[in-house]
């Protein structure tokens, strides 16, 4: 028999006020029934992602945090710098849901989404650190039987990036590619996929131990930013490889123009004449995160063939059209337990995502840290 539907349930909830305060708090919201194409899902995980934070925090100091309320129902406010203030416009006074993906239980569905009763799901649906959502059936990725709600929590954001980053790859003629904080759970799923699928990839990291653990799961071509001899390394890389597109989380400092140099200097290695352009091997490279949120800094020393973009994930999927995206997903379900496993530091309430010393934790973005929100986990 199925689960009756809740009258309503807790949902975590940003606001930035107009007077320059943040406010993180629970809200009790009505449960939604499904109508005929939908489905109501009791949310069980919902991971939290670098891009889920931008929408959390905006650009409040979180040094100035503090917490009100009781423990069950918890308010967590900070100052937002007025500077700041017009970038944010768009979202002032206004109370926002929060949490990009999750995974849960059917527990009520539409009478064309009978099929989906019972069954435990994917979806990506910007709401989803809540006990319960109501979403389009066709917008919900069915999972396998053995699969619990954690193993399915992280099947969107990260393994649909890793997979777009090679396809992207392809479709722009390039045959390798680079990928910069590459021991993170998205850095581990890109590896593996490279290694299935044949794909050269350069991996970029911060820290010998990371180093260490991409060579353990088979990583062929791994460069530490914090080796002397950085820039050499990096640049025989790239000549073993031949990558020419690269996918940058950090974002803010020098590593986007130390790429496009090092790429530039394993171009003109091929090259059989000497050009006072430099080489006409096209250079991309694709800012998808901002682990650091200062300028991007580049000396132009890598010719005219260069591009820098930005990437995300949502229009690269309304341009391959829902045949292909839904290939992917299907591919990702298919190999949940193994090329797109996600692993996860702790596993959280909504109270307690609200905790200081828990957002201090799960704020401070360390390479291969991820926290898990757990809607239904009682204080």
């Amino acid at each position: 028999m199925p689960d009756p539907i809740p009258q309503s349930g807790l949902s975590l909830r940003s606001l930035i006020t107009a007077a320059g305060e943040l406010q993180l708090f629970l809200a009790e919201e009505p449960v939604r029934p499904p109508g005929p194409d939908e489905v109501l899902v009791r949310i069980e995980a919902a991971p939290i992602n670098p891009s889920d934070l931008g929408l959390l925090f905006g650009p409040a100091d979180l040094s100035s945090l503090a917490i009100s309320g009781s423990p069950q129902s918890p308010v967590l406010t900070a100052r937002v710098p007025e500077r700041a203030l017009p970038a944010v416009r768009g979202r002032l006074d206004q109370s926002l849901p929060t949490g990009n993906e999750g995974a849960g239980l059917v527990i009520a569905a539409g009478e064309n989404a009978g099929a989906l009763l019972g069954r435990r799901v994917a979806a990506l649906g910007r709401a989803m650190y809540a006990q319960y959502i109501t979403l389009s059936a066709a917008d919900v990725l069915p999972l396998p039987d053995d699969a619990t709600a954690a193993d399915g929590a992280s099947c969107f954001v990260n393994p649909l990036t890793a997979l777009a980053m090679v396809e992207t790859m392809r479709s722009e003629g390039h045959s390798a590619l680079v990928h910069t904080a590459a021991a993170s759970n998205l850095g581990q799923m890109l590896n593996r996929i490279c290694l299935q699928d044949g794909v050269e990839l350069v991996n970029i990291v911060r820290r010998p131990e990371q180093a260490e653990l991409l060579r353990s799961l088979g990583a062929r071509h791994v460069v530490d930013t914090g080796s002397p001899s950085f820039q050499a390394e990096l640049t025989a890389a790239l000549e073993a490889t031949g990558a020419t597109i690269a996918f940058d989380a950090i974002g803010g400092g020098r590593l986007v123009g130390q790429i496009l140099a090092a790429m530039e200097a394993a171009a003109v290695r091929r090259m059989p004449v000497y050009s006072r352009y430099g080489s006409d091997s096209f250079k991309q490279v694709y800012i998808y995160g901002g682990l650091d949120t200062g300028p991007t800094e580049f000396n132009r020393s890598f010719g005219f063939a260069w591009s820098i973009g930005g990437f995300l994930l949502t229009p690269f999927l309304a341009k391959i059209g829902p045949e292909r995206a839904r290939a992917l997903r299907d591919r990702v379900a298919a190999e949940l337990k193994t090329t797109f496993a996600s692993r996860y530091t702790a596993e959280i309430s909504l109270a307690e995502a609200l905790q200081p010393d828990r957002v201090a934790a799960y704020n401070a973005k360390h390479t291969g840290e991820k926290y898990l929100v757990a809607p239904q986990k009682a204080l």
